[in-house]
């Protein structure tokens, strides 16, 4: 059996300067061993690629637009990265619409801020459990110790403050 057989499909890699993608076999799939990837440089201009994830399909060569819109995803951390079962999750297809959903998470993110900002702070165990049964989903997304150690509203607070500073820097090079 060939020792390459386990491995089934490789990450994709965008040169956005050629504007050309290619597969490649990770290190660890060449050498178990192996506790470092290399970066993947372009065959053809030897610039650093983009790592788009298993699940990109490269837009036609000479469909400059889309290029531009491939590379504006990435910069804002959006790329094709999945287990291949259920695919990358939602793909803004033009800026307008990127533009738009990352204003749409910034506004979720504000919402969680403030039931943070409202939230009664449980005061002993008994609160703490009876704030876990109704709240664990927000709980949950602060702290994977919510269930046993609870989360300070402080936590809570600071988190989302981080995140909503996270997705208007996306924004802002969205706009670009």
């Amino acid at each position: 059996m060939c020792r390459y057989a386990m491995v089934a499909y490789k990450p994709h890699y965008a040169c956005f300067s050629c504007q050309k993608t290619f597969k490649r076999y990770l290190l660890k799939d060449i050498d178990r061993n192996a506790d470092i990837s290399v970066d993947a440089k372009c065959p053809q201009c030897g610039e650093l690629m983009a790592n788009m994830g298993l699940d990109f399909k490269s837009p036609a060569k000479n469909d400059d637009k889309q290029w531009q819109h491939i590379k504006s995803l990435y910069r804002v951390g959006i790329t094709f990265h999945s287990c291949g079962c259920s695919g990358p999750g939602y793909i803004p297809e033009d800026k307008e619409t990127l533009i738009s959903y990352l204003e749409q998470v910034r506004s979720d993110y504000q919402e969680s801020l403030t039931f943070w900002r409202n939230r009664t702070e449980p005061e002993n165990k008994i609160e703490r459990e009876k704030d876990y049964q109704r709240n664990w989903q927000k709980l949950s997304a602060v702290s994977n110790k919510a269930k046993k150690e609870g989360v300070s509203n402080l936590e809570g607070i600071d988190y989302w403050i981080k995140r909503i500073h996270e997705i208007e820097e996306r924004l802002r090079i969205a706009a670009q």
